[in-house]
């Protein structure tokens, strides 16, 4: 199976920087915002974007893990490294590396359900659009057409090989 590099690391930090100014954008009118990443390379991008958003603004902003089995045959259970009320009448970015169908995200939105919030939104650094559940990115950092039987690679935790790769 042949590997193709579709974005550099350089360009996939320059998309994720470009993503944070939309996140800073869109919640101009907030004093909080949490960055809630889904385990694997979904949080170490909700890493880089905090990174920059603490950069480029005075804004403060929170940093969560949310664990589950991404392998689960139905809806798993989600584990969120942060208080819960941490979320209160806050505005949420669910952050991804990879939105396909949009299934991961959907079981992502569970917790959150049950928590008075400003506003959800989603970010990830590539969308395949293959959408099986109402599940729409807000930021992208690459929209990219492909066939069911590719597979998309975001690799950012090494930085050897750092980028997006279509197999």
């Amino acid at each position: 199976m042949s590997k193709a590099l579709l974005l550099t690391r350089e360009k996939t930090l320059q998309k994720a920087k470009r993503m944070a100014y939309q996140i800073l954008e869109n919640n101009t009118e907030e004093q909080e915002v949490i960055i809630a990443g889904i385990v694997g390379e979904g949080y170490v991008l909700a890493e880089i974007i905090v990174n920059y958003l603490t950069a480029i603004s005075s804004l403060k902003v929170t940093i969560a893990k949310l664990t589950f089995d991404k392998n689960a045959t139905s809806q798993p259970d989600i584990q969120i490294e942060c208080k819960v009320d941490t979320f209160r009448n806050k505005s949420v970015v669910i952050v991804d590396d990879v939105l396909n169908s949009g299934k991961t995200l959907a079981f992502c939105l569970r917790p959150f359900l049950s928590i008075p919030l400003k506003k959800v939104q989603v970010a990830v650094m590539v969308d395949r659009n293959h959408p099986l559940y109402p599940i729409k990115a807000d930021f992208v950092g690459y929209s990219l057409s492909t066939t069911l039987t590719d597979h998309v690679q975001v690799i950012l935790s090494d930085e050897t090989q750092s980028g997006v790769y279509l197999y």
